[in-house]
């Protein structure tokens, strides 16, 4: 991998002074500059990991958007609802452990391909599920490959990325989630207009499929990353592979529960707002489903501008400060979009903002897991704490629409989302800053 222009490379200086060469090239770039310096594999990879948390996030979100149809049509309570939410969270929690282990001992590229495949399947099979049970049984299966996409996808852009530009790229391809949700939304709006509610929700299922096809181009144009090949050529000489439980040992185990807690508390605040978001329009603010794009894209186009605000504030200001600035803003717009007594105009308005700090966080995520941990447990670290948020925040939406049975549902989102967002907050203030880490070959 080429050197940036005028910045040494990681060989070239002396260990101590790596890290603060890379921070003064963080300085002296725009947002802009990480594409244009990149290599051809950094590009390729950062369009595959792209395209695939875009579809990734399409596939999600499907659920959220189609879940009032479902109440309906199969007559569940919300709380049953916000369970099938909850067990793909929790399903996505194991299956993003065990995707993080098996990338660090088979790679990370085979790895982001098995995943891939995996939820498109299942995505499929969603379609043709004939009753509530077992469209829940298929979510969960579901949720294994959704899990293991992210850890295989997120370090894989973590290694391939030099530290000056790492912050930026993987928070530039954080908001391909945004893209994917506006593109579920769009299905959405196309399929329930043309197609009676029944069928619709089915087509919404048989488009997430879609990811399927990006495997041709991973297994085609991306390279297994540098750092972690020569890892596994080592440790596969020296037949020292790593075990499953070693990231709870020794220094590391306070990083990986801070970490595991500050993803617990991010990831739980958004998903209470965003599983439950479409269903607070249409009941509480007496919208149409149709009616309730226009305040979804408003919400999609904030989290859109936050993904690329987050991704280039990670690299000038730092994970951490990226990740306090976040949490309190999204703690006072939450508050102020379910509590204050607003008209839809403003309520319109106001989704901007909180998509901006309900989702530019996560810009910072990947790059700052990736950098707490060695290169041989990186997978395993990583794919842990984020997905340990996950299935913790995969308690909210269930937690949410059980708690709207005795309050009003923008009571119950605002609880859970301020308490989510108050432990993001306090988890990353206690751990380090790691911008600039430069990442190397364990020996």
């Amino acid at each position: 991998m080429s050197a940036t222009p005028g910045v040494p490379s990681a060989p070239d200086v002396p260990p101590g002074r790596a890290a603060e060469a890379a921070r003064v090239a963080v300085e002296d770039a725009s947002l802009g500059a990480f594409y244009r310096d990149m290599t051809a594999p950094e590009r390729r990879t950062f369009w595959a990991c792209a395209a695939g948390w875009a579809l990734d996030g399409m596939d999600f979100m499907i659920y959220p958007l189609v879940i009032g149809t479902i109440i309906k049509l199969w007559n569940v309570d919300a709380g049953t609802a916000g369970l099938a939410a909850t067990v793909t969270l929790l399903a996505s929690a194991l299956g993003g452990w065990l995707a993080g282990y098996i990338a660090d001992r088979i790679g990370r590229v085979l790895t982001l391909q098995i995943t891939i495949l995996w939820f498109s399947v299942f995505s499929l099979v969603c379609a043709f599920t004939q009753d509530f049970s077992q469209l829940l049984i298929v979510r969960a299966l579901l949720g294994l490959g959704f899990g293991g996409e992210w850890a295989a996808g997120a370090v894989l852009m973590g290694e391939t990325i030099r530290a000056q530009y790492r912050g930026r790229a993987v928070g530039s391809v954080q908001s391909g989630w945004a893209v994917g949700w506006g593109l579920a939304v769009l299905a959405q709006a196309i399929l329930f207009t043309l197609l009676p509610p029944e069928a619709a929700w089915r087509w919404m299922f048989v488009i997430g499929a879609a990811p399927a096809l990006l495997v041709f181009y991973l297994r085609r144009y991306v390279e297994e990353p540098k750092v972690a090949a020569e890892t596994r050529a080592r440790a596969a000489a020296s037949g020292d592979r790593p075990a499953i439980w070693e990231i709870f040992s020794g220094p590391l185990l306070r990083t990986t529960l801070l970490a595991s807690l500050m993803a617990a508390g991010c990831q739980g605040g958004y998903y209470a707002i965003t599983t439950w978001l479409p269903r607070f329009l249409t009941t509480e603010r007496g919208l149409s489903i149709v009616s309730s794009t226009g305040y979804l894209a408003a919400l999609i186009v904030g989290s859109f501008a936050g993904y690329l605000a987050g991704a280039w504030l990670a690299d000038r200001l730092g994970r951490r400060p990226l990740f306090l600035i976040f949490s309190l803003g999204a703690i006072a717009v939450v508050l102020v979009y379910t509590q204050v007594p607003l008209s839809n105009a403003v309520l319109w308005v106001l989704g901007f903002p909180l998509g901006f700090f309900a989702s530019g966080y996560f810009s910072g995520m990947g790059a700052f897991l990736t950098e707490l941990y060695p290169t041989r447990l990186r997978g395993s670290g990583q794919g842990f704490c984020y997905n340990f948020g996950r299935g913790v925040g995969a308690l909210f939406p269930a937690l949410v629409g059980y708690l709207s049975a005795s309050m009003s549902l923008a009571s119950a989102i605002a609880i859970f989302a301020a308490a989510a967002y108050g432990v993001f907050f306090l988890a990353a203030y206690a751990l380090p800053e790691t911008r600039g880490k430069i990442l190397h070959a364990d020996a």
